[in-house]
């Protein structure tokens, strides 16, 4: 798919659907991510605007499904045939696997770069392109994010990116744990890839 082609539809029907169905709080939030999202890729793909359409698409789309209700949730995790012990009632996995699904389905993107980083955008996943880090770390940056470690992370970000997705995933699994909740063996797999690929650098973690 080429997404230079569609790139202005696509912005302005998920604009819309923003605009439309999201409350205020998830606007500002998904306008933070966008703008994020487009500084890092401008870091790390200079002159690759393709890359930069792409995250901001990508940034526009990834929560569209966060804060519709439970029984919204569970009806797309079974019909979309996603594992139920994972998704169901699960709002904070479930919500980008269902927005990538629909991505493809209702909008017509089969980029897999783009619906990977959507669909992992709260996980991560081992092997991830810099699309996929891209949305990974501007979620969880971006200006209207405020906790602890957060300004940390976006330091980390502004050098090296695989060292600020090592670092935010580590957050997320000491969160996770301390919380006793369900930690997704996506996460942990991300963490290991990440230490690895940092280690193959000749980099200390």
């Amino acid at each position: 798919m080429n997404i230079s082609s569609t790139y202005d539809s696509l912005k302005r029907t998920i604009e819309a659907y923003i605009e439309n169905n999201a409350t205020e709080k998830r606007k500002i939030h998904t306008e933070g991510v966008r703008q994020t999202a487009i500084k890092l890729a401008e870091k790390y793909g200079p002159l690759d605007e393709e890359l930069r359409q792409k995250a901001e698409l990508t940034a526009l789309f990834h929560d569209m499904y966060r804060g519709v209700s439970t029984d919204v949730l569970n009806y797309y995790v079974k019909h979309l045939g996603l594992d139920e012990k994972r998704y169901k009632n699960n709002a904070n996995l479930a919500h980008g696997k269902i927005a990538a699904a629909v991505m493809e389905r209702e909008y017509g993107i089969t980029d897999n770069d783009m619906l990977n980083a959507v669909s992992f955008h709260t996980t991560g996943r081992p092997g991830m392109s810099l699309l996929e880090k891209i949305i990974y770390i501007a979620d969880a940056i971006e200006p209207n994010r405020s906790y602890p470690g957060v300004d940390e992370l976006r330091k980390s970000a502004d050098c090296d990116i695989d060292r600020a997705c090592l670092q935010s995933l580590t957050n997320t699994i000491a969160y996770v744990r301390s919380e006793n909740k369900y930690l997704d063996e996506d996460t942990i797999l991300a963490r290991e890839y990440f230490e690895k690929r940092i280690k193959e650098k000749g980099e200390n973690i």
